[in-house]
């Protein structure tokens, strides 16, 4: 029997996360209508059709990802609110959505695999990341949103895309602070894995 399109994509997700989140637990959901419990149903009352079909794909990852089948609301700051004793992130890209559940701090940034655009580029990279190739820049681009997306329940500050400097291995980067930030000092570092297939780039940290 052969493979509907869907099942093919979950299957090369599910590949991409177990290269970049290896003892971690992953769901993976199709964007579309999901039923929301209460107090998500609350936050997402008022948000445009496409914004509520990418949130309630998230939560279903999210559950999939813990297990339990428990509400996750959002905070003031649109952040999940995660059960206690438990760290996640949620990530969209294309018409999928992916989380990852664990201990520790965790991030996830899924991306479809294109070249960044030339427009964003010196929002995006610093000086010395500007040799990077297009495709590179992308990498560079989602490693930072990942590495944001894992250090904000610690810092909870917002801050633009200079503040880490990100260098790329076989499969690894690196992204170093490049000033303080709460408990984090300049020159440390936060470690993660990127895999790309399908038409993917999936970045990861935890």
């Amino acid at each position: 029997m052969s493979l509907t399109d869907d099942q093919i994509t979950r299957r090369q997700l599910t590949g991409l996360a177990a290269r970049v989140f290896p003892g971690l637990s992953v769901g993976i959901a199709p964007i579309g209508p999901v039923a929301l419990m209460g107090p998500e149903a609350e936050a997402m009352a008022r948000a445009v059709p496409s914004r509520v079909a990418e949130f309630s794909a998230g939560r279903a990852a999210a559950r999939i990802a813990m297990g339990r089948e428990v509400a996750i609301p959002m905070g003031a700051d649109r952040a999940p609110i995660w059960p206690e004793g438990i760290r996640g992130s949620i990530t969209h890209a294309g018409s999928w959505a992916l989380a990852v559940t664990g201990q520790g701090m965790i991030g996830a940034d899924l991306e479809l695999d294109e070249d960044l655009p030339d427009e964003v580029r010196d929002t995006v990279l610093l000086p010395e990341e500007r040799g990077a190739d297009a495709r590179q820049a992308r990498l560079i681009f989602s490693a930072k949103e990942c590495v944001y997306k894992a250090q904000y329940p610690v810092t909870r500050q917002l801050f633009g895309f200079e503040t880490f400097a990100v260098t790329l291995g076989d499969g690894t980067y690196r992204a170093t602070w490049q000033r303080d930030v709460g408990p984090f000092r300049a020159g440390q570092a936060i470690e993660g894995r990127f895999a790309m297939g399908g038409g993917f780039l999936l970045t990861g940290t935890g």
